[in-house]
């Protein structure tokens, strides 16, 4: 596929996905806005309402790269050609997604959602890949976008596969709740770890980082509840952690 048709595809999927999710929120579809939704589903991983503000600061970024794309650095080292049609398959994933979840249909939103998880590491692997972007605006324009959207999606996959335990009526296996929510605090907090340690990137964690603070920020606010204390705990300790990770890289980098 050409450089050119592959750029045409990523404005487009782009605008696909922009458009949808206003839409999501304006019209809404089917009644119901995004956030919204989160509540039909309760479970103690879900963050505090602010933490879904990191969208806009995603959605900006790709939007640095649509535009990078065109740039004569861009274009010598053939950036678009070098990612192919994932990031516009990771739009139309990213688009189908939201028509799925406010429809009510948790099981196929977490497939789509798992599609969409696949899309984004496909990229990350391609973008990240010896040889390395070395060329300028590659860093801010293809790297930390790409980061940023697959570690907020990592964290929306968590949260997905919890909303549709939820809707089914999941026991558990007989362990309480909070002790899931730590194991799935648990995961996200290795899989950060992971991308800092083992890809030196500074990025991903950060966003775990975030997805951490909104959970402490959730749980601080039924402090009456008792196992509210032991997931604030656990997610602190994460934060701890991702940051101590990310201060050994920077500093290894100088």
């Amino acid at each position: 596929m050409s450089q050119r048709t592959l750029q045409i595809l990523n404005v487009l999927g782009f605008i696909l996905v922009i458009t949808l999710n206003t839409l999501a929120n304006t019209l809404p579809i089917n009644g119901y806005n995004t956030g919204e939704l989160s509540g039909r589903y309760p479970n103690l991983f879900v963050p505090a309402g602010f933490t879904f503000s990191i969208w806009g600061i995603i959605y900006l970024l790709l939007l640095g790269f649509v535009i990078y794309q065109f740039t004569r650095p861009s274009r010598e080292a053939a950036v678009p050609q070098r990612i192919g049609p994932w990031f516009f398959l990771s739009c139309l994933f990213n688009a189908s997604w939201i028509l799925a979840w406010h429809y009510l249909l948790p099981g196929l939103s977490l497939l789509i959602m798992l599609a969409l998880l696949g899309s984004l590491i496909l990229i990350y692997q391609q973008v990240y890949s010896s040889p390395r972007l070395e060329v300028k605006g590659a860093r801010w324009w293809v790297e930390l976008p790409f980061s940023i959207y697959l570690g907020w999606i990592t964290v929306a996959t968590i949260a997905n596969t919890t909303a549709v335990l939820v809707d089914v009526g999941w026991g558990g296996w007989g362990i309480p709740e909070p002790a899931w929510t730590v194991v799935m605090i648990a995961v996200a907090i290795g899989i950060g770890l992971w991308f800092t340690l083992r890809q030196s990137d500074v990025f991903y964690p950060l966003v775990v980082v975030w997805a951490l603070i909104g959970i402490i920020a959730r749980r601080t606010s039924e402090m009456a509840e008792g196992y509210s204390m032991v997931i604030v705990i656990a997610a602190a300790v994460g934060i701890g952690l991702l940051v101590a990770g990310v201060v050994r890289k920077a500093l290894q980098k100088g």
